[in-house]
């Protein structure tokens, strides 16, 4: 078995404090609607925050409980708002294509925090209807 808290290796950026037993990820589909309901709001429904695309289960953090400060973020794919670092709901978007490099590099920061601490539950399945 690996030792992976060797002390021979630099700290990896980003890395927990406290190690973190991650899941596999998963690519199932999740339609934008299912998203939606994963806001810690709805009875059933665990707690997801999408990023670029890819949906992580933030269940169990207290920081994403309805009425906390990253709720803004549950149940939908706040990537905007992300490269802003901005809490503002109107930010909460999955378009980022106008931000800057700076916004860009925030954004691609926060996707490898998400990734070091939660589990990959599957991609966002974006409506192809009208294509």
């Amino acid at each position: 078995m690996a030792d992976h808290g060797s002390t021979d290796q630099p700290k990896e950026r980003f890395a927990p404090k406290t190690a973190v037993e991650l899941a596999p990820p998963k690519d199932d589909p999740i339609t934008v609607d299912y998203l939606s309901k994963c806001d810690g709001q709805h009875e059933g429904y665990p707690t997801y925050v999408a990023i670029k695309g890819t949906v992580f289960d933030v269940t169990g953090n207290a920081s994403y409980e309805p009425g906390k400060t990253y709720s803004v973020f549950t149940g939908k794919e706040p990537n905007k708002a992300l490269g802003l670092s901005s809490l503002k709901p109107e930010d909460c978007i999955p378009d980022y294509a106008d931000l800057d490099e700076t916004a860009t590099k925030t954004l691609n920061d926060w996707y490898t925090f998400f990734s070091k601490r939660y589990n990959v539950v599957g991609k966002v399945q974006r409506d192809t209807s009208s294509l």
